[in-house]
């Protein structure tokens, strides 16, 4: 009796050695928006549950949305709900539906670098589309001093930057901007990429950032975070109540009480949302989950996770300049029934 005690207890701390070594990696793929908490989130979830680890490509949302429906990583990201016709494509290659599940809210800011100018610029909707249509091409445009009187802007030459790569944080900028501007809705559109009438190009909120670092006269649009980790220039924008407001958790969390019915799919659009408190170019973002996971292992630990990400790992939000879940959590709890 007491060898099979004794084996027994060999047998289970062998398991456990195994599981320290071998744990279980879950793949991930997409948005670059939210990294920073995805980040904080997966190390603190493998240091509280050291069998279960993640490894997140930060490749931007077309990325994330093309390997999940490829079927290369177990999860993906975006700041874009997929539309229609990919969730379509999803279903007749993997053979099963995707659900999108809302993680945190961010914002979209537009950053700038301009010798000599420390101060918050005021930009109008009707600013920020022209200089993205390539019409307003000048830092002292009318367009542009007329929000923001008493600065002294130059007479350079705007120098526009972009991402090059599919990016749900292009996706929330022009779907702003089609929101705001016919021109821009009907020449360009909204997406997770689009035909750039202007600019340069920069891969990832990364690759943004770094070009209107170095890029004298460049305006960029970045997740907030990435402004406030670089230490650089950010505007105001003015809403759809008339206000000019800076990106701040407030204004993210205003943008989003103003969703009153959120869709059981959670696809939803909070840009340009109504409310002087509200930050115009505010969303959620999704992780991307099949509904059916053959993995048993691999879908009981998508599903744990899940649950600490709507609950503790909330937590984490603020303190990166995320806005927390609230009132969709429950919601998006109940959802979780529908991966099997």
């Amino acid at each position: 009796m007491k060898r099979l005690v004794l084996l027994a207890v060999c047998a289970f701390a062998l398991c456990a050695i195994v599981l320290a070594d071998n744990p279980l990696l879950i793949n991930g793929a997409g948005a670059t928006f939210p990294y920073p908490i995805y980040s904080k989130w997966f190390d603190v979830y493998h240091n509280k549950f050291g069998n279960i680890q993640f490894n997140y490509q930060s490749i931007g949302s077309g990325g994330g949305i093309k390997q999940i429906t490829e079927g290369t990583v177990d999860f993906g990201a975006s700041d874009g709900p997929m539309n229609d016709d990919q969730i379509k494509t999803f279903q007749e290659k993997r053979g099963t539906g995707i659900l999108h599940f809302p993680t945190v809210l961010g914002a979209d800011v537009p950053t700038y670098n301009i010798a000599g100018v420390n101060t918050s610029l005021n930009f109008t909707p009707e600013a920020l589309a022209g200089i993205f249509l390539g019409k307003i091409t000048k830092w002292n445009d009318p367009a542009i001093t007329g929000a923001n009187k008493g600065v002294n802007l130059p007479s350079a030459d705007i120098v526009v930057v972009h991402r090059s790569d599919g990016s749900g944080t292009t996706y929330i900028w022009t779907d702003y901007l089609s929101k705001v501007s016919e021109e821009w809705k009907s020449k360009v559109g909204k997406g997770t990429s689009v035909n750039w009438p202007v600019g340069l190009g920069g891969k990832g909120n990364e690759g943004v950032t770094g070009l209107v670092k170095q890029t004298p006269n460049a305006i960029g649009y970045v997740e907030l975070i990435y402004a406030i980790q670089n230490n650089i220039p950010y505007g105001a924008v003015k809403n759809a109540a008339g206000v000019f407001l800076k990106a701040d958790l407030a204004g993210v969390t205003a943008a989003a009480g103003a969703a009153k019915a959120m869709p059981d799919d959670f696809r939803v659009s909070i840009t340009n949302a109504p409310g002087k408190n509200a930050y115009p170019i505010s969303s959620f973002t999704w992780l991307l989950i099949p509904e059916k996971i053959q993995d048993t292992a691999k879908r009981e630990a998508i599903k744990n996770f899940l649950k600490w990400m709507m609950t503790d790992g909330q937590n984490e939000a603020e303190a990166l300049s995320y806005a927390r879940l609230k009132e969709v959590a429950a919601k998006e709890m109940k959802a979780l029934g529908k991966i099997q």
